[in-house]
């Protein structure tokens, strides 16, 4: 029984654990994941402010000039319908950079799994940690922007990691899942496109869920970003608290799924080599 308990706890652990003891290598790997998206671009680390900008100008021109979208607030709020909108987007650009990149993970990097010694475990954390540089960049041009647009800041905004934890962890676990299965199932990398432009569009992140025919509304409340979107804008924008009770459901399941990805990833890895 003893045995047992040790084993467990050894599994659960074994992802921060791993962390801990590659920590240098994770943050070198990252900041290469992040400089080298941008390497011979002329405008360089500028492409992180300006891509966000002109997306939200797109989706700000489609939505609220074309289809002339409202968004309800509540009383005493006056944002402008582009901000609103910025803000689901920032939630789902992260969420869409890690789940279409995860598949490719593994095979795009077969030179780290011939190398014994190289804990190709930790390939997930680069990637995310490259995804929330981008949406911190994002957070930056929102409160630039909302500064200039509606003249209104709401310090709340400081407790938006704490909105996103659940979620990062959630992307590790998709990480450790999908880039395993990657390996044997190529034609993952050709879905997870078309499932994060679904999960965008089936989201709060442009049409408001109360706007939704009631018969439906049970697909956009089962979408994993609706209450990351919710949160986030009730903090950065609302300037009210977010549900603590909910984030603490979803961190637990996040982390839940995390360890299930990250022993699929521990027992399939054996045969990346054979595979690859």
């Amino acid at each position: 029984m003893a045995s047992f308990v040790g084993s467990l706890k050894t599994s659960v652990l074994a992802p921060a654990i791993s962390v801990v003891r590659n920590r240098s290598l994770i943050l070198a790997l990252s900041k290469r994941e992040v400089l080298g998206r941008y390497r011979g671009a002329s405008f360089g680390l500028l492409w992180s402010i300006l891509s966000p900008f002109l997306m939200l100008c797109v989706y700000a021109f489609a939505f609220g000039s074309i289809l002339n979208s409202r968004w309800p607030q509540p009383a005493g709020s006056v944002n402008s319908f582009a901000i609103i909108l910025f803000v689901g987007l920032i939630v789902h650009g992260f969420f869409a950079e890690c789940f279409t990149r995860a598949p490719m993970l593994i095979t795009s990097n077969v030179s780290y799994v011939k190398k014994v010694i190289f804990p190709i475990e930790i390939l997930p954390w680069p990637m995310v940690v490259s995804a929330l540089f981008h949406t911190f960049m994002n957070v930056v041009v929102l409160i630039v922007l909302r500064l200039a647009v509606d003249h209104q800041f709401s310090w709340t905004i400081v407790l938006l990691p704490v909105v996103f934890l659940p979620l990062v962890i959630l992307m590790l676990g998709v990480g450790w899942f999908l880039s395993a299965l990657g390996v044997y199932i190529r034609d993952i990398s050709q879905v997870t496109g078309v499932l994060s432009t679904a999960l965008l569009f089936t989201s709060s992140a442009v049409v408001p869920v109360n706007a939704i025919p009631e018969q439906y509304r049970f697909v956009f409340s089962l979408n994993p970003l609706t209450f990351i979107i919710d949160q986030a804008r009730e903090v950065s924008l609302w300037g009210g608290m977010p549900d603590w009770a909910g984030l603490g459901l979803y961190a637990l399941a996040s982390s839940l799924f995390a360890l299930v990805g990250y022993t699929w990833f521990s027992a399939t890895r054996r045969g990346f080599g054979d595979v690859l």
